[in-house]
Order: structure tokens, then C-alpha cells, then sequence
């Protein structure tokens, strides 16, 4: 029997992959500390744990999100409004 909460890792995974290309050490170091953690915990087969790993990681996700969307607050800014002269 499959485990109703593998897509909902696998889902996880690609996502931080996804925003891991924008990472300031580098993608590839993004990379495999991500396959690390991941296969730190491939063994996990209680629900309530993978829960909880898969809660963490949705964190992980919004700080990575963070600072991409500063910095598209701050393009859109310098973009449309100008700097009060001094």
C-alpha cells in the first residue's frame, strides 16, 4: 500500500528545488543539502512524523520566499517611483 502522504512530499521537494535556483550560496549547494535532508528521513513511516517534517518544510518555503519577494518589491519601486531630489 502507497502512503496517501508521498505526493505531498514529492510535491515538497520540487517546490524547494524550484526555489532553491535563486539561492545565495548557489544552486548546487541548495541542492544537496536538500537531498540530504531527504534522505535523512527517507526511513520516517509514521504519519504524524511525516506531518510534521512536511510542516517544517512549508516554513522552509516561505523563508525562501521571502527575500525573492523583496526584491521584487524593491525593483517594482525604484521602477515606478523616483527618488525625492535633495
Amino acid at each position: 500500500m502507497a502512503n496517501p502522504l508521498r505526493g505531498e512530499v514529492i510535491r515538497l521537494y520540487k517546490t524547494l528545488l524550484y526555489l532553491g535556483r535563486e539561492y545565495p550560496q548557489g544552486a548546487a549547494y541548495f541542492r544537496e543539502r536538500l537531498k540530504s535532508a531527504f534522505m535523512k528521513n527517507k526511513d520516517v513511516t509514521d504519519p504524524e512524523k511525516i506531518q510534521k517534517l512536511v510542516a517544517r518544510g512549508e516554513f522552509v518555503i516561505k523563508e525562501l520566499e521571502a527575500p525573492h519577494f523583496l526584491r521584487k518589491y524593491r525593483a517594482m519601486k525604484k521602477k515606478y517611483y523616483k527618488e525625492p531630489e535633495k
